[in-house]
């Protein structure tokens, strides 16, 4: 059991939902959104009320439920085995295509500082070196990224919030108005484009939820946290990512590998751009480190419990899983040369719109454990029906999000999704044994 003077308090809480969806991943979603144009605003507003329908349940579910693991805990209780391993797995196979975007937008700001990184052998190579960099330090231990990601934690506000509140000042109606739908397609395809982007966003709204036995107090503030965090974040979503519409044209942004840094430089010349560069830069490698870390623990809990290779589970002399962290890095750099692309920013389009479609499986299952949580807890009619419909809506938010995906890459997450079932087969035998181990143990 975790020491209670060690667990993180209601604002602790608050700050890591909010710090982790307010993460590197916003230094370029600008640039994607920039593929919509303006209408995106009504996107970010659909994807916001899914947001907090999606908040709502995880709220709920560690008000009533609290466990450790979050959807994998609650798809694995409620839904059953094969749903947690899932859950499970493409919940870790989201997180870590998801940590290539972030390795590729802390490219796009350091080509700010080195133009020749615009090329996209160049970039590709460079955003490897970052990956194997991180993957390196996590080997050392966590002491290591803790002490990276703690004096870099703070960094990611500077850029975002000054951006969100000041860039006002050099905000253009015009500009922005001159590119309100550039989808190519009807106002509803270009708002639902928008909605499904801006999942990426709103990715982490669960992370009170999953930290639940490390919250003090957990029934009253995990819901607090999960929602508060939210409404910061969606807040400085909105703002941000409209004025730099506003600010830089839409052709230029589109293709923009540094779009706070750009706006920086258009705003108060090159020393703000270096500025806002060198924070996103350090924030991005602070963050990829920290989420490499989860990545890492994350496979080593699925191994315990006998449904990922036992090679993720054994640890080094540091205490950490490194035979499983080589292998991810193996995987990131596949991935990484696999959607090389004409430009950063596009690369970073086709990784968060792969990572958006397979994260959406756990979302749904959460969403509805919740009905099933509140009906256990024999909450009343009205509590049930009330819930069945903040279920409905968070499901209804997630499909749209996969329909406004690219199609490509939706039918890319269907095979993966799908593959899991014939690689649950050969993991049912060692997580019945896992689970016969625990139940002794106990």
């Amino acid at each position: 059991m975790s020491d209670p003077g060690r667990k993180m308090s209601l604002v602790q809480g608050t700050m890591l939902v909010a710090g982790n969806m307010i993460g590197t991943g916003l230094f370029l979603l600008p640039s994607t959104m920039a593929a919509v144009g303006g209408i995106a605003i009504f996107g970010w507003l659909i994807a916001t009320a899914g947001a907090v329908a999606l908040g709502l349940a995880f709220a709920k579910l560690g008000e009533l439920d609290p466990k450790e693991g979050g959807p994998y805990a609650y798809a694995r209780d409620f839904l059953g085995p094969y749903a947690g391993f899932q859950t499970n797995y493409v919940y870790w196979f989201g997180n870590w295509i998801g940590n290539i975007a972030v390795a590729v937008a802390a490219v796009g700001y350091l080509a700010e500082l080195i133009p020749q990184l615009t090329n996209p052998t160049a970039s590709v190579f460079a955003a490897t070196g970052v990956i194997w960099l991180l993957t390196f330090a996590n080997i050392m231990g966590p002491r290591v990224v803790g002490a990276l990601e703690t004096w870099t934690m703070s960094l990611a506000l500077i850029p975002i919030l000054a951006i969100a509140f000041f860039g006002w000042f050099w905000f253009d109606r015009g500009t922005f108005l001159a590119s309100w739908n550039v989808s190519g397609g009807s106002s509803g395809h270009a708002i639902g484009r928008a909605a499904s982007i801006a999942l990426w966003a709103f990715m982490g709204v669960e992370s009170a939820a999953v930290s639940a036995g490390v919250i003090e107090n957990p029934k009253r503030n995990i819901p607090l946290a999960t929602l508060i965090g939210l409404a910061i974040s969606a807040v400085i979503y909105i703002l941000s990512s409209t004025v730099i519409m506003g600010i830089i044209p839409n052709a230029e942004l589109q293709t923009a590998h540094a779009p706070f840094a750009e706006a920086a430089r258009l705003a108060v010349g090159t020393v703000g751009m270096i500025v806002i560069a060198v924070c996103a830069i350090l924030k991005s490698v602070g963050s990829l480190g920290g989420w490499m870390l989860l990545v890492g623990q994350s496979a080593k809990a699925a191994a315990d419990d006998g449904m990922f290779p036992k090679a993720f589970a054994r640890l080094n002399r540091h205490g950490v899983p490194g035979r499983g962290l080589v292998i991810v890095g193996m995987l990131m750099t596949i991935m990484l040369f696999a959607t090389m692309s004409p430009t950063i920013a596009k690369q970073f389009n086709r990784l968060i719109d792969l990572a958006v479609i397979l994260v959406v499986v756990p979302y749904v299952y959460a969403a509805v454990a919740v009905v099933k949580v509140v009906y256990d807890h024999q909450l009343g009619r009205r509590a049930v029906l009330a819930f069945m419909w903040v279920a409905f809506a968070a499901v209804a938010y997630c499909l749209g999000a996969v329909l406004g995906g690219e199609p490509k890459t939706v039918v890319a997450s269907f095979t993966v999704l799908l593959a899991s079932a014939p690689i649950y087969l050969f993991f049912f035998r060692s997580m019945e044994a896992a689970a016969k181990t625990k139940t002794k143990a106990v």
